[in-house]
């Protein structure tokens, strides 16, 4: 029954993809990857941390042969549910893949939850062959009135699940160094929208959805769950997507990093 809950979605149509439709997060978040990344036709690609799976599904579907893995149980069934098969779970201190197996890599709000960064860096260097190109989407490390906004509302890094709050790209070029050159990096999703993502969350904590190594997951059982409370988000989301293109007056850098680095040869 969860496919038909998200306003206008059609029976045949996979629940994750219709609320897909209804997020102008996961959409902005899926353009800037899809971007990044660039054509996947013919290449062996691995997605980690892909969330509920939209990405992982959206991803596949523009070509490739693609792996994806994820932290939690509840993850990696989400995601399995939606793409079927090579879908793993791991601690991001061994990704269960051959050396040099993958022509590009993304990680998708992934890095700051792991325990051990160096040592998932090193890790995603040993998968990724030498030249091929790794695309890192984290928060972006910056104080600011939301933040604690953010936290006086108890969104706190440690209830997302966050090791850490962000990163900056300074810092992350030289987390990802030696193995890698950072070639590119910017900031999108600003104020309002951030405002939105805050707002959201704090509906799923009033529902009772708890948080995980991964944060907040929207599966399908929860849609099943609160299908009145996602059509009614359906219904308002043109002025959610309104809010969100406010942004465009917003002169400060966004809330998420996304950069691109290349795996040196040797």
């Amino acid at each position: 029954m969860a496919e038909a809950l998200a306003a206008g979605a059609s029976a045949a149509e996979p629940w994750a993809l219709a609320l897909f439709r209804r997020s102008v997060l996961k959409q902005r978040k899926h353009a800037e990857i899809a971007a990044a990344l660039g054509p996947t036709d013919g290449l062996r690609c691995l997605d980690l941390g892909s969330d509920n799976g939209v990405v992982s599904l959206l991803l596949r579907r523009a070509g490739g042969r693609w792996a994806s893995a994820d932290l939690t149980a509840e993850a990696v069934a989400s995601i399995r549910a939606l793409v079927g098969t090579d879908v793993h779970q791991t601690d991001g201190a061994h990704l269960p893949f051959a050396d040099a197996e993958f022509d590009r890599v993304v990680v998708v709000d992934m890095l700051e939850h792991v325990v051990d960064e160096g040592r998932f860096v090193s890790e995603i260097s040993r998968v990724t062959r030498p030249g091929g190109l790794l695309v890192v989407n984290t928060p972006h490390l910056k104080r600011s009135a939301l933040r604690r906004l953010r936290h006086a509302l108890g969104q706190t890094d440690e209830k997302h699940g966050h090791r850490r709050p962000g990163y900056t790209a300074e810092g992350l070029g030289a987390l990802l160094a030696p193995a890698f050159t950072l070639e590119s990096h910017h900031t999108y999703s600003r104020f309002f929208s951030e405002v939105v993502d805050t707002a959201i969350n704090a509906g799923l904590g009033a529902l009772g959805k708890r948080s995980s190594a991964k944060g907040m997951v929207v599966t399908g059982d929860d849609v099943g769950r609160h299908r009145k409370l996602f059509r009614a988000y359906g219904a308002i989301y043109p002025a959610v997507w309104l809010v969100s293109r406010l942004d465009a007056l917003v002169p400060a850098s966004g809330y998420m990093l996304i950069a691109t680095a290349r795996r040196r040869q040797g």
